[in-house]
């Protein structure tokens, strides 16, 4: 089943690709898989209700998989980190700012410790991170100076652990030259603009 809805999410069968994930849960549910094996379903699913642009229902799911890997695995484990990028990042695109700052401070230092610095999620974190600290009303100058200190550092670890043409590290670059136009602007009352079209298009 998982083939078959990976297959259908491949060519763009949005749809039909949520109703195989939907029946797969279901099965999964009824026959007593194992925890693991449904949370990465339900994860899954969470991706498609995005896809299909049922963005509260995605958060919604978001955040009781994210909740049941802390439970199942731990706040350290490296799955639990990963859907400590993926919830973050949802939450970042619908503009739920500042609860994605709230939850990055807590897991960004998790994820440096224990996947490393140039870890692809723990780069991933730090760019979403920027993008959420920047991307609210009330961002301060400061929030934009942090911003850009994290993504110099972000970009120079990606390009020496991924390279320059990589996919991440031209996006940490693009996100550097945002953010330094957006403190530009910021300083003009403009900032928040920028980062808030900025998250629109992420």
């Amino acid at each position: 089943m998982n083939l078959l809805g990976n297959g259908l999410h491949a060519v763009g069968h949005k749809k039909e690709t949520l109703a195989v994930e939907e029946a797969n849960l279901s099965i999964l549910l009824r026959l007593g898989a194992s925890e693991h094996s449904i949370l990465v379903t339900r994860s899954n699913l969470a991706d498609t209700y995005a896809n299909l642009g049922r963005f509260e229902e995605a958060l919604s799911l978001r955040r009781d998989v994210y909740s049941e890997y802390v439970r199942v695995y731990g706040e350290e484990h490296r799955y639990t980190l990963i859907e400590a990028y993926n919830l973050p990042t949802l939450l970042t695109e619908r503009l739920r700012l500042r609860e994605a700052r709230a939850l990055l401070r807590k897991t960004l230092p998790v994820a440096r410790r224990v996947l490393g610095e140039d870890h692809e999620a723990t780069l991933r974190m730090r760019m979403v991170y920027t993008l959420a600290l920047c991307g609210y009303i009330g961002a301060t100058p400061d929030d934009f100076r942090e911003a850009v200190t994290t993504l110099e550092e972000t970009a120079r670890i990606a390009r020496r652990v991924l390279g320059a043409a990589h996919p991440i590290t031209r996006m940490i670059r693009l996100c550097l030259f945002l953010s330094w136009l957006a403190l530009c602007a910021r300083i003009l009352l403009l900032g928040t603009l920028v980062f808030t079209v900025v998250s629109w298009f992420w």
